[in-house]
């Protein structure tokens, strides 16, 4: 079993930075792969960013690519994503969850946060 709580969402201007975390408790969360997902009003939710168990595998959507950074510590259970160059497009209630295989459906992810809003002002 797993709990997740996200934190670090907020209001940006686009072009601003912002790093998200997600704060883990459970014995198990080292042996998971973790993935930030996000979802606007009115659309399906998407793919960000995955991280494997050990950190050494990393999978972004084109969307995230060379703009958002994923990385964990196991030590801390936590996972972050840093997002840089943020975009208007990028408005969304982020969540990061936790799955046993290294994917990017939001079906394989077992545990979820509740979620943490990011808004990016144009």
């Amino acid at each position: 079993q797993v709990q997740l709580v996200e934190s670090g969402g907020g209001l940006v201007q686009a072009g601003g930075s912002l790093r998200l975390s997600c704060a883990a408790s459970g014995r198990a969360f080292s042996s998971y792969h973790m993935g930030w997902l996000r979802q606007a009003p009115g659309k399906e939710r998407e793919f960000v960013a995955a991280v494997s168990w050990s950190g050494l595998s990393k999978d972004y959507a084109d969307s995230a690519k060379d703009r958002f950074t994923i990385s964990r510590d196991n030590a801390k259970n936590t996972v972050y994503l840093q997002m840089n160059s943020l975009k208007p497009e990028d408005t969304a209630v982020y969540s990061c969850a936790a799955a046993p295989t290294f994917v990017r459906y939001s079906r394989a992810y077992d545990y979820w946060g509740q979620g943490t809003q990011v808004t990016v002002s144009s």
